[in-house]
C-alpha cells in the first residue's frame, strides 16, 4: 500500500479527480485552498494580490498497482498542463484500523 499525496493548480483538481475516479481510487482526504510554491519551476500560488492562484491537495491510501496507473495518470496530465503544476508524492503505509 501507498499513502499518495498530491498537490496540483487548483484548474487541475476535477481532472485529478476524474483520474481517480476512473481506476477506483475511492478513499481519499482532499483540501480544496491550499497554498505552496515549487522547488524550480513555475509561479507561486499564494492566493494573494500579486499571486492570486491556489492549489488543491489530495491524500489517499492506494494499493501499489493503481498507484502505479494513476501516477502514470498524473503524469501524462502534468505533461499537457505543464504551466499549471502538478505533483505526487508517495511512500510505503501499513494497516489500517
Amino acid at each position: 500500500m501507498k499513502a499518495l499525496f498530491i498537490a496540483c493548480d487548483q484548474a487541475l483538481y476535477d481532472e485529478v479527480q476524474q483520474n481517480m475516479k476512473a481506476l477506483g481510487v475511492r478513499g481519499y482526504t482532499s483540501w480544496e485552498e491550499v497554498t505552496g510554491c515549487g522547488m524550480t519551476t513555475g509561479e507561486p500560488h499564494l492566493g494573494d494580490a500579486v499571486w492570486p492562484t491556489l492549489n488543491s491537495a489530495i491524500i489517499s491510501i492506494v494499493d501499489d498497482e493503481r498507484c502505479w496507473k494513476l501516477l502514470d495518470a498524473l503524469r501524462a496530465l502534468d505533461a499537457a498542463n505543464p504551466k499549471l503544476g502538478l505533483r505526487a508524492f508517495w511512500w510505503e503505509v501499513g494497516g489500517t484500523l
